[in-house]
């Protein structure tokens, strides 16, 4: 089973590198244990078994102990029409990024932060998203807006090393950006 790398170990802010396509067989395993992973810390019973776990959306491969440009995201949306988002993505590139910026209102968190970190995360609203879909096949474009877009630059931030907190302006951590958007 995956254990999640702690944001004390220097690991975490070193850059990820691309990994070659077509996947190896290594590689298509790997982001298959961390999709099935990130799962299980949705499931009530097993986190009982295993108190240690939190619940998670998305969880990138550094977070997995392998400094390589793979991400997994997984949630229900409740949404009727599109009911679960699920990637797993390798090699994303963040192409387009709005002006327009967003922040969740309870703050963000972090399977590889235990300590809190009060503030907003400003990221952009809306983004596109090249990348190498895993579970499909094939390169893909994913435009992502809100909560969505959130998870995505989340995670990609992870195979650049960076964490949320690095986001939050520590002289004024609730400072408001004029024309933001609180989901």
């Amino acid at each position: 089973m995956i254990k999640i790398v702690k944001d004390t170990v220097p690991q975490l802010r070193v850059k990820s590198t691309e990994v070659p396509l077509p996947l190896s067989k290594e590689d298509k395993a790997f982001i298959d244990e961390m999709l099935t992973y990130l799962k299980l810390t949705q499931d009530e019973k097993f986190r009982e078994k295993h108190p240690n776990v939190r619940e998670g959306v998305g969880l990138a491969a550094p977070q997995a102990g392998r400094n390589v440009q793979m991400l997994v995201i997984s949630y229900e949306t409740g949404d009727e029409k599109h009911p679960l988002v699920e990637y797993q993505l390798v090699n994303p590139k963040i192409v387009v990024n709005s002006i327009k910026k967003c922040y969740l209102s309870n703050g963000e968190g972090c399977l590889s932060v235990d300590s809190e970190h009060p503030g907003r995360v400003y990221r952009s609203f809306k983004i596109v998203v090249e990348a190498y879909e895993a579970k499909l096949g094939e390169q893909v474009r994913i435009t992502a807006r809100g909560f969505d877009a959130i998870v995505l630059q989340h995670e990609i931030d992870h195979l650049k090393g960076i964490l949320f907190y690095d986001h939050i302006d520590p002289k004024d951590p609730f400072k408001e950006i004029p024309g933001s958007v609180e989901i």
